[in-house]
């Protein structure tokens, strides 16, 4: 009876450790979906963006719509960062997160440019924001490889 008992005691931790294996594998690649969704969404925006805030200056509906693609941005960022890694991603999550905030700073510089309007010029310079996006990328193509 104590041999059936311990028999199937270890059945059953093996079992729930197979399912606890298979859980993380399912989160890790859900997780590599959404960054890779995230990627996509953030290169868009680096390479919509720069030549719509150009517009921006002296056109008030390219800033109308600058603004809207500025928050819709922001707003992805937030989302994203609030996912819970897998713990075979959690650093490259902290990286994304940090360059993530880096690129919500300057969308906020560039929301606070706005003056009756139009995209106040002196915020071009700032062309930071685009240039970390790129930067997620190389993040990104890293988390890629954990699901191969």
């Amino acid at each position: 009876m104590k041999k059936g008992f311990i028999g199937l005691s270890t059945i059953f931790l093996i079992l729930l450790s197979g399912c606890s294996l298979l859980n993380d594998a399912k989160n890790t690649i859900t997780y590599i979906n959404d960054a890779t969704d995230f990627l996509g969404k953030a290169t868009t925006f680096a390479n919509e963006a720069p030549k719509l805030a150009q517009q921006a200056i002296t056109d008030q509906q390219a800033a109308e719509e600058l603004q809207t693609i500025l928050q819709t941005m922001k707003q992805d960022i937030d989302t994203f960062n609030e996912l819970q890694a897998p713990d075979v991603a959690a650093d490259l999550h902290q990286q994304l997160v940090n360059q993530n905030n880096v690129i919500a700073k300057g969308i906020d510089t560039y929301l606070n440019s706005f003056k009756d309007g139009k995209l106040d010029p002196a915020v071009l310079e700032n062309t930071e924001i685009f240039q970390t996006v790129q930067e997620l990328s190389n993040i990104i193509d890293q988390i890629k490889q954990l699901g191969q």
